[in-house]
């Protein structure tokens, strides 16, 4: 009698804590779920979190308008995409030594640069006049006939919303990369290298403090 009654309690103990477990399990899903770009921020009307990204963040009212909305969010995916391209070919051109990435326009190469430019604008405009009709069409991203354009089948909302963060934190790195290239005149992994070498005097105060001697060279 007191063996059952002992295995009654025990097994009722593990059924509390496997309970209390899938209780706070299914709490930090809804946490993750309601997370907002700030704590205890009210996400606008129009945020509503179905779109891939959507932490709340809209302080300036510009997706009020439902079809601008669903234009803003493509036009920060593309913006995203181009900055992941360009911050990753930034630091691969650099560590191959192949010069700093903000002097690449003035250089020649295999055309003159007039011409070479002129082809890529007829390439590029062609490229986005088929994106935008595409998107238009169906409201998805693709490229030229193709949408969605999926071509490693990995289209699904945790692989879009992993894209956005990406994309964001991307352009974020491209700005800082631009002011670090005006303010110090080196390319990413060289200032990096410049401010491990003596980070209390190469750093952000360093850099703005010695711009008049930059702007010189």
């Amino acid at each position: 009698m007191a063996s059952a009654l002992t295995a009654s309690f025990v097994g009722a103990r593990v059924n509390a804590r496997s309970a209390s477990g899938r209780v706070a399990r299914r709490a930090v899903v809804t946490q993750a779920a309601d997370a907002k770009w700030l704590p205890g921020a009210i996400a606008p009307k129009h945020l509503d979190g179905k779109l891939a990204g959507d932490f709340g963040f809209d302080p300036l009212g510009l997706g009020v308008d439902p079809e601008r909305l669903k234009w803003y969010a493509e036009a920060e995916k593309t913006n995203g995409r181009w900055a992941m391209a360009a911050v990753a070919g930034i630091l691969f051109t650099e560590l191959l030594g192949k010069g700093k990435w903000f002097e690449a326009g003035a250089q020649e190469y295999w055309m003159p640069n007039a011409p070479l430019l002129a082809i890529e604008f007829v390439i590029m405009g062609f490229l986005e006049l088929k994106r935008l009709q595409g998107f238009n069409e169906t409201g998805t991203s693709g490229f030229l006939n193709a949408f969605p354009f999926d071509p490693a089948g990995m289209n699904s909302p945790d692989m879009a919303t992993k894209e956005v963060k990406n994309g964001r934190l991307a352009m974020t790195a491209f700005v800082g990369f631009a002011v670090q290239a005006l303010l110090t005149r080196q390319g990413p992994i060289e200032a990096l290298q410049s401010h491990l070498s003596s980070p209390f005097e190469n750093n952000f105060v360093g850099s703005i403090l010695n711009l008049p001697n930059v702007i010189g060279q």
